[in-house]
């Protein structure tokens, strides 16, 4: 018999947090051993299934932590530190859909992958994945044409441009020969000039239950080329991240993508 892979939820009280927990109840490849939440959450102590004799309650202890094998973290930039320290002391597979970081935790991240693995995505979604493979084709094809990229998303989400859009922008702009540090255009208000040959510009739509939206634009003389994807449930990304999960814990230590999971799938 296969054992179950010991599995922790860091964010647990969240969207995504609540959406892996739904899936990760039916799923015979897991046992769920810790529910993670930051201190002073409401849901501190709560049984994350309901009341039962044992049952497992959400956390924000982490020096009780039992054995686990794979971490699935969508907190936040220090939720993931914390994570992130704790998983690379014990050896731990980490999933993690967090965004927002900045450069010393991009650093953290790199050097911990020398260590443990790391499978890193601004969005679990395979259809994204593909979107990302045609903008990279498109981009190639296309090299002077303009690029916008347009992402939308409910009214809670704090960070902006969405990691998934910023992925797509830097999956563009290596296509291209360049880099989204020099492409980038984040911002256009007053009078800001004509558009600069090259860039990469964002918009960002925030409003409602908008799951996420992205699209990428490229503009030519009399025409254009439209991608885009459209998520209408969640628990399409709570579903890739266990596919992650499942499949990085068989990983060697290093900085892994979806791409490469679904590569090897097809090798």
């Amino acid at each position: 018999m296969v054992q179950a892979i010991r599995l922790a939820i860091n964010g647990a009280s969240g969207r995504m947090g609540q959406a892996l927990l739904t899936l990760v109840r039916e799923d015979q490849r897991f046992e769920l051993v810790r529910a993670i939440v930051r201190v002073g959450s409401v849901h501190d102590g709560v049984p994350v299934f309901g009341e039962q004799v044992d049952a497992l309650r959400y956390s924000h202890d982490w020096n009780a932590m039992p054995p686990v094998d794979a971490m699935v973290d969508f907190s936040g930039p220090d939720g993931l530190a914390i994570a992130l320290a704790h998983c690379t002391e014990h050896g731990i597979a980490l999933v993690t859909g967090t965004t927002g970081i900045d450069a010393a935790l991009e650093a953290t991240l790199d050097q911990a992958s020398k260590r443990i693995a790391i499978l890193r995505a601004a969005n679990f979604s395979l259809g994204v994945a593909v979107l990302t493979r045609l903008l990279r084709e498109a981009a190639t094809a296309l090299p002077d044409w303009d690029l916008e990229i347009v992402e939308s998303h409910h009214g809670r989400k704090e960070d902006a441009p969405s990691g998934t859009a910023l992925a797509l922008g830097h999956a563009a702009a290596a296509a291209r020969g360049g880099s989204l540090e020099q492409a980038g255009v984040y911002t256009r208000e007053g009078r800001p000039g004509i558009r600069r040959h090259g860039s990469i510009g964002f918009a960002v739509v925030r409003g409602g239950d908008v799951v996420g939206e992205h699209t990428a634009l490229l503009f030519g003389q009399g025409e254009r080329v439209e991608l885009s994807h459209r998520a209408t449930d969640r628990s399409i990304f709570a579903r890739g991240a266990l596919e992650a999960a499942a499949w990085l814990v068989k990983q060697g230590h290093g900085s892994y993508g979806i791409d490469d999971m679904l590569q090897s799938r097809r090798s």
